[in-house]
């Protein structure tokens, strides 16, 4: 299992080292290829990460797609909760409220920060995450469940 946090520390003062942890971490769950995210910050406890709008994630009516949405708000809070999370645990996504608040029509930003004090007491950790325009605006937001379990 590759440690994100240390790995995002390592990377992010270099040269491309942020585009590179954002491929990296991608390549481990190739879904999230599809939207091509990048990570403006990692900390334990907190995430933030950019999604360019482009042709390839947007709808019909030229936004960007509710699903690619969805893909970000995942994938900042899985890279933040595995980044946090002591090593006796791990976690799963297990479900997903989401409200389209406004048209996505410019880049986007989404970022997550976890409130959690006794990791060992937790077993369902819902992560708000917001998503903002280029103009400050929440368009979108995601209250993830992620189910907290030993590991074996």
């Amino acid at each position: 299992m590759i440690d994100v946090i240390k790995l995002y520390n390592r990377l992010k003062d270099k040269p491309f080292g942020k585009w590179a942890f954002s491929k990296a971490v991608s390549y481990t769950a190739p879904y999230f290829r599809s939207i091509d995210p990048k990570v403006v910050e990692l900390k334990d406890k907190y995430g933030k990460v950019s999604l360019k709008k482009r042709w390839s994630v947007t709808n019909h009516i030229g936004t960007v797609h509710a699903i690619a949405m969805c893909n970000l708000a995942e994938y900042v809070a899985g890279m933040t909760i595995e980044a946090s999370i002591p090593k006796h645990l791990r976690w799963i996504p297990a479900g997903m409220t989401v409200k389209y608040l406004k048209k996505a029509e410019t880049n986007l930003t989404a970022s997550c920060t976890l409130e959690i004090e006794d990791w060992d007491k937790v077993k369902d950790c819902i992560i708000h995450v917001p998503v903002i325009d280029k103009n400050g605006q929440v368009v979108f937001t995601a209250d993830i469940t992620m189910y907290v379990s030993k590991r074996k």
